[in-house]
């Protein structure tokens, strides 16, 4: 049976050199300009030296004005050169221990934040459905946009390769564009690319023929995709199963599975943000390693491609009965690698356990939960958390080592400020 120190050769014949890989995380560190910087390449090479056999970058965005967050790597267009030898820089720092590093290429669609486009392009003009004012009102795409977007796709897929990465990762979860247009919430189109599962999915399909054609049938293409978005009417698992068939037919090399958006942030274990109407969560998912392997396990039935597996995993024991079990193919790993980058050898080495660092963050006194309002705490907290983490990230690409001690709302005020310092400077 498999393990995690064991290789995976994919269906284009490439071969990952073991099966635990650095899951996509957002970095925020692209200059003004979304050039990769000497920062990306000193976190991507520390990452690589760690033993991972995969890293798959954070949000590539094929349109400036669509970014997940400030400081986003951008390919849009032309590169110029020094973009170009920022991207080499990175990829080459990410192989030099001899796995592999994949390009997550994206558009954040509705779920691009209000500073950096009150009036983002979308499947159809469904704003996000979260409180505040964070996100704009969308406006619906046109044919000829979204024939623009699926081009856009495949040219920085084409950038991806020609720079040095070894793959490309679509990114069609999550609640960014490609997700959108999935989702009968977000996408209410009467013409050939909303109603019907197949018209929902056929961006995403067109996406993953035009890279293809791109970059050729050897390099390998992976795709993310919701096992479901966790909401009332939203994309449903058997849904995801009918497009994880399609997307399997088309020659995808490496298919992730995750879930959920900002308005049911499963992914990022936020509890207290989902969406008014989204179900509750059982307690044994919030709680245990794993959090998407059953839907894999379900998935393993009917698919013979490799599935990725990211989101909760600390233990060695947890990673290899998720291969054995046929839960997965290749384990991802996420929040622990903020801290620790040589977290995968340690593992390959005989390590029992990954630290949870989240466990020892102190975070608002437990008294303020009787003044009201807990759902609102948990959810200020999950956000200070994840910022914590974003921070850490920065924290070793600049200087080479985590900042372990910085206190998880501080980290959060860090974060902003800086995303509002690098708004500031590309409006120039």
């Amino acid at each position: 049976m498999p393990t995690i120190a064991d290789s995976l050769t994919l269906p284009c014949g490439a071969v990952l050199p073991n099966r635990l890989a650095k899951a996509a995380m957002t970095e925020g560190l692209a200059d003004p300009q979304g050039r990769a910087t000497p920062e990306l390449e000193r976190l991507y090479g520390l990452w690589s030296d760690g033993g991972s056999g995969l890293l798959i970058s954070g949000n590539v965005q094929i349109d400036r004005d669509h970014l997940e967050r400030p400081g986003n790597v951008i390919i849009e267009g032309p590169q110029d050169e020094a973009a170009l030898a920022g991207l080499r820089a990175m990829a080459a720092a990410g192989t030099r221990a001899g796995g592999h590093i994949w390009m997550q290429i994206s558009h954040a669609g509705r779920q691009t934040q209000v500073t950096v486009n009150p009036h983002p392009k979308a499947p159809s003009a469904v704003p996000v459905g979260l409180p505040g004012k964070q996100f704009g009102v969308p406006e619906a795409l046109t044919e000829a946009e979204i024939l623009d977007l699926v081009e856009r796709f495949g040219h920085a897929a084409e950038v991806a390769k020609e720079t040095g990465f070894t793959g490309v990762q679509i990114h069609a979860a999550h609640g960014y564009l490609l997700s959108q247009f999935l989702s009968p919430r977000a996408n209410l189109r009467t013409d050939q690319w909303g109603g019907s599962l197949e018209n929902r999915a056929r961006m995403l399909m067109a996406v993953v023929a035009r890279v293809r054609a791109g970059v050729g049938p050897a390099f390998p293409i992976g795709v993310k995709l919701n096992s479901a978005d966790f909401q009332r009417g939203g994309f449903a698992f058997e849904d995801s199963m009918v497009v994880a068939r399609w997307l399997q037919d088309a020659g995808v090399d490496l298919l992730e599975i995750s879930g959920g958006s900002y308005e049911q942030p499963a992914m990022m274990d936020i509890a207290g943000m989902e969406a008014p109407d989204a179900p509750p969560r059982a307690a044994s998912t919030i709680a245990r390693e794993a959090y998407f392997v059953d839907f894999a396990k379900t998935m393993r039935a009917t698919l013979t491609m490799p599935l990725l597996v990211t989101g909760g995993f600390r233990s060695r024991h947890a990673m290899n009965m998720a291969l054995e079990t046929g839960g997965a193919d290749v384990i991802g790993l996420g929040r622990p690698l903020c801290v620790d980058t040589a977290g995968p050898a340690k593992l390959l080495a005989g390590a029992e356990e990954l630290d949870r660092w989240e466990n020892r963050l102190k975070l608002l006194p437990p008294w303020l939960s009787f003044l009201g309002g807990l759902k609102m705490i948990r959810a200020v907290e999950g956000f200070a958390v994840t910022y914590w983490y974003y921070a850490q990230i920065d924290a070793i690409a600049r200087t080479g080592r985590a900042n372990i001690g910085i206190a998880p709302f501080k980290a959060l005020l860090t974060i902003q400020n800086a995303g509002k310092a690098w708004l500031k400077a590309r409006k120039g």
